[in-house]
């Protein structure tokens, strides 16, 4: 009776918080106060998504306490649901999204060149088929060739708008081309070539990163089971933690396995590679001519 009124006093008290928190973010949107604290501007910038699973973990973290009566559970359970999906998923590869996106922009952009444009006009007949990781870039590279910028420069400040080493070889390779004038279309045959073999490497690797991904997923959903197993068929396995230390115990367990899983994660991402040439200043227009892009 008294571990189910204190499980009950921790749920309401959670519940309490939560109330409170919520509170304070809707004072802080529409209240005189200019600053805005941390957690509400954090709460503010989290996707949809990522909100609904921190409301979920909060649920289920008080149905979890009133059915197990252990009040660990309060934490483990929101941090399992909102980190879980995270922590056990595939993180996105930003070297092959941009790979992918360069190829198939520099595809189209000799598609356009083989019909006689030169490299400035393909570039501008382009920028609404370039993929969506390279589409802002790409446009504010037409519009600043618009407002007379050199190609060079132009394509300088492409580089460093998509900051990534293969976008520095795609501006270098085009620069190249439109000084030659001649044989455009060809270097960029030669240079969606190359991007493809980057792309077939870098796949090869992020398939060879996942593999302790899937074994890790596999491990963390057999303890999961056994647990819930456990918890249901033996709940005197659980006796230990139930009092005295034994909380903190479970607790700084539980964490210890996520914290683990996260540092598994970061290891499995690559790199950045390093760019190969630092990240400059805006390049002002030609002389005589208007200012920067629109």
């Amino acid at each position: 009776m008294i571990t189910g009124l204190a499980g009950l006093a921790a749920a309401l008290a959670l519940a309490g918080v939560g109330a409170v928190v919520l509170g304070s973010l809707r004072l802080q949107r529409g209240g005189p106060r200019r600053t805005t604290p941390w957690l509400a501007r954090y709460w503010r910038d989290l996707p949809v998504g990522q909100k609904r699973l921190v409301i979920a973990g909060f649920v289920a973290g008080i149905v979890a306490l009133a059915v197990t009566r252990w009040v660990p559970v309060v934490v483990i359970v929101p941090a399992a649901v909102v980190a879980g999906p995270r922590l056990l998923g595939d993180p996105k590869n930003r070297d092959i999204i941009v790979l992918e996106a360069l190829d198939r922009w520099v595809r189209a952009l000799t598609a356009s060149l083989l019909t006689g444009r030169s490299v400035p006009d393909a570039i501008r007949s382009t920028r609404r088929q370039a993929p969506e990781v390279l589409s802002d870039a790409v446009t504010l590279a037409a519009l600043r060739l618009d407002e007379r910028w050199t190609l060079p420069d132009a394509l300088s400040a492409f580089a460093d708008d998509v900051d990534h080493a293969d976008a520095d070889a795609v501006a270098a390779a085009l620069v190249v081309a439109g000084q030659r004038g001649t044989g455009a279309a060809a270097t960029l045959e030669a240079l969606a070539d190359s991007l493809q073999d980057r792309l077939a490497a870098a796949r090869e690797i992020d398939n060879e990163r996942a593999k302790p991904r899937i074994v890790v997923r596999q491990v963390t959903a057999i303890i999961a089971v056994v647990l819930v197993l456990a918890l249901v068929t033996s709940p005197s396995y659980f006796a230990p933690y139930r009092s005295g230390f034994g909380p903190w115990i479970a607790l700084a367990l539980a964490l210890i396995y996520i914290a683990s899983l996260a540092r598994l994660q970061a290891a499995s991402q690559p790199r950045p590679r390093a760019r190969l040439r630092q990240a400059a200043k805006p390049a002002a227009p030609a002389a005589g001519q208007s200012g920067g892009a629109r």
